[in-house]
């Protein structure tokens, strides 16, 4: 079986600034990846590169099957990716932000109803799903942004940094999410700054300053 994600030596410059310098790792497939490091490590450049959102300087990246050079738009409707910013529109109502996201993804009809039904009990929000999303509290958007990113049902979620800023609480209950989704096939990569989080996840790769310093179990890593 193909792995989920394949990455070769991929590198993104910013004039003279190097933000990801010679990557090369793989994700198989119903693998929770997680991408530990600092702020300004390179982390949401490489997520924003393997989502298709920034074409690499060099290198390669293959991700569900699709080159992010080449298919980035194909990519994007077989993904998930629920940005630090959590990608939401305050100016709507929760259930507006959840149609929009439908349309985007082509999830129409009957489909739709039972997904929608789905985000809203997931998110705890079924009786707030007419809230302006600016209105809801940290927790409530996380989970909100969560349900929008995986709304289509895709094979392969990319979380950003999903627990910045909420409570140690908040955080256990999304990693419990993220568990169930790998249980059902999904593929996670998700990337964080809290060293405590590593535990979490099948494999982990550290990065500093743009540089992949190693990939391993955390227990492997002594973390």
């Amino acid at each position: 079986m193909s792995d989920a994600v394949l990455v070769r030596e991929l590198t993104r410059r910013f004039g003279d600034f190097v933000a990801v310098d010679d990557v090369s790792f793989s994700v198989a497939r119903g693998e929770i990846f997680g991408f530990l490091g600092p702020n300004g490590a390179g982390k949401t450049t490489t997520i924003k590169m393997l989502t298709g959102l920034l074409r690499p300087t060099s290198g390669f990246a293959s991700v569900a099957g699709f080159n992010v050079n080449t298919q980035a738009q194909e990519l994007k409707l077989r993904i998930g990716y629920m940005s630090q910013l959590f990608s939401l529109y305050g100016d709507l109502t929760v259930d507006e932000n959840i149609q929009l996201f439908g349309g985007l993804y082509g999830v129409l009809g009957n489909r739709f109803t039972e997904r929608r039904e789905w985000v809203l009990e997931m998110a705890g929000l079924t009786q707030l799903s007419r809230r302006l999303t600016t209105r809801l509290p940290l927790g409530f958007k996380q989970r909100l942004a969560l349900g929008c990113a995986v709304l289509h049902e895709p094979e392969l979620l990319f979380l950003d940094e999903p627990t910045s800023g909420v409570d140690p609480l908040a955080r256990r209950s999304f990693w419990d999410l993220i568990h169930e989704f790998a249980a059902s096939g999904t593929t996670v990569f998700v990337s964080t700054h809290y060293m405590e989080e590593a535990e979490y996840c099948h494999r982990l790769a550290l990065m500093n300053r743009g540089r992949l310093i190693a990939v391993d179990r955390p227990a492997a890593l002594k973390l």
